[in-house]
């Protein structure tokens, strides 16, 4: 990274979350509301929705890859930032903001958000866009968000584990809590065209997955490319791509010597940070928040 341009994030701040509608956004997010609430999607708009660290990076080059025909040198165009961009992304200048990125892209354009459902701009329902859906157990959610806090150097400090954890069952993390994100994007699938995957499912059986996300957007694949997709996106493969392990952001944003952008890629490994306590309260949350909605997740494979 040229130092210059080091220096020119080096203003850059942690910073708590502002509530936009009871909804807890990243700052630069909420400051720049009213332009993203007012985001013009087109017509054959694909919107990628998650709720942070769920496996964003991974079912973005997922379709990028089916989109290109399992090409990996198609996919090596640009940084996934830029392939697909992400609507809610307001960094520090000379970067341009998600929103200016999509303005500029030729139809079909293929995006990005970790808005909950009730606060999307309306054009994209307006317009009947597709949307795909990502979940991931809470538990392993909560630790990727927890490291993530430490390395991104926007978000608020997050403290110690046990202080990150009080703070995401409280839903006072940047785009709210948890439980409320998989369940409104859940009840949403009734009534626009929504795909909804689990990172458990993909972990367990990607070329299932891959073949569902294909249907999907109406594109055949052929047996070689699944397996070339297959490939190219496993855990070992996207965190020695460039184009997709975010390395070529400013460290002085994304520390990746605190912890990697792309860090286990695992189903369990909250094991190694919840104690027995948090571990059944979290079950007991989870029992009670997602109850009746017919949404199970698996915290172990």
């Amino acid at each position: 990274m040229d130092l210059g341009f080091q220096e020119l994030f080096s203003s850059v701040k942690r910073s708590e979350p502002m509530d936009i509608e009871g909804v807890p956004l990243h700052r630069p997010t909420a400051e720049n509301w009213g332009l993203l609430r007012a985001f013009a999607a087109r017509p054959g708009d694909l919107l990628i929705s998650t709720y942070p660290k769920a496996g964003t990076t991974w079912i973005q080059e997922i379709v990028d890859m089916i989109q290109q025909g399992g090409d990996p040198q198609k996919c090596a165009r640009a940084p996934t930032h830029k392939r697909i961009p992400f609507i809610d992304l307001f960094p520090p200048k000379p970067m341009t903001s998600g929103l200016e990125d999509a303005e500029v892209m030729p139809s079909p354009r293929t995006l990005k958000t970790h808005l909950p459902v009730q606060l999307l701009p309306l054009s994209f329902w307006e317009h009947n866009c597709k949307i795909i859906y990502m979940a991931r157990n809470v538990k392993d959610n909560a630790v990727s968000y927890f490291h993530f806090h430490r390395m991104n150097q926007g978000l608020p400090e997050p403290g110690n584990w046990d202080q990150f954890l009080e703070h995401f069952l409280a839903g006072k993390v940047s785009w709210g809590s948890w439980f409320d994100h998989v369940r409104g994007w859940w009840e949403a699938k009734d009534r626009h065209p929504i795909l909804y995957l689990f990172y458990e499912d993909i972990k367990e059986d990607p070329a299932r997955e891959i073949r569902k996300v294909a249907q999907f957007l109406g594109i055949e694949l052929t047996e070689p490319v699944l397996t070339q997709i297959v490939q190219h996106t496993t855990f070992d493969s996207m965190k020695a791509n460039p184009m997709a392990n975010y390395s070529s952001i400013p460290s002085a944003l994304m520390d990746q010597a605190v912890s990697p952008f792309m860090r286990k890629g695992a189903v369990g490994n909250w094991k190694e940070h919840f104690t027995v306590a948090q571990s059944e309260r979290l079950d007991e949350i989870c029992a009670e928040k997602l109850e009746d909605s017919g949404l199970t997740f698996r915290t172990q494979l």
